[in-house]
């Protein structure tokens, strides 16, 4: 009788711990949307004074070796890679001595398209130095991102600064919804 005991529990087991190993990676999988990528990343380099952003975190939204073509001054793009994007995020941190006032960058607006194992994200968002007079700076990023392995990686961040001549487009003009 113990035996049976025994073996009706192993069997239990051989057939049970596939399926719940399964729904613990899916509950512990991240990003199994686009848009919850895209959020996170802006979640991610957003941080208090005194607690700079967790750079590895940053890296886990992104696949291997992807782009950034941001503005980086009124007349100058840069194209760069995972290490120089950090490069000038800690670059403007000691600038501006962020890490003393902390930083935020909230998402205004956000539209996503998504077909397949793809998906384009357009964010308007306002980055801000909190406590600080110069009022909440606007810029648009676009992300191209991809479904592989079951979850959305962010390929690449192209970024460009509203201004004279450069309007906001009118798609993302109007103010997301607070939650």
């Amino acid at each position: 009788m113990r035996l049976l005991k025994i073996s009706i529990y192993i069997l239990f087991l051989i057939f049970n711990i596939p399926m719940l190993h399964a729904q613990t990676n899916i509950a512990e999988q991240p990003y199994q949307t686009a848009e919850q990528v895209i959020r996170e990343l802006y979640d991610l380099v957003t941080f208090e004074p005194n607690n700079l952003p967790d750079w590895e975190k940053v890296k886990a939204t992104f696949i291997e070796n992807p782009v950034f073509v941001l503005r980086t001054a009124r007349d100058k793009i840069d194209v760069m890679s995972m290490n120089g994007f950090i490069d000038l995020w800690l670059h403007d941190i000691k600038k501006y001595n962020l890490d003393k006032s902390g930083f935020q960058e909230k998402i205004v607006n956000l539209k996503i398209d998504v077909f397949g194992d793809i998906a384009h994200g357009w964010v308007l968002y306002e980055a801000s130095i909190p406590n600080h007079p110069m009022p909440p700076q606007q810029g648009v990023d676009s992300f191209q991102l991809m479904k592989k392995d079951g979850r959305w990686w962010i390929v690449s961040i192209t970024n460009e600064i509203p201004g004279p001549g450069k309007p906001i487009p009118e798609y993302l003009r109007i103010k997301e919804k607070q939650k």
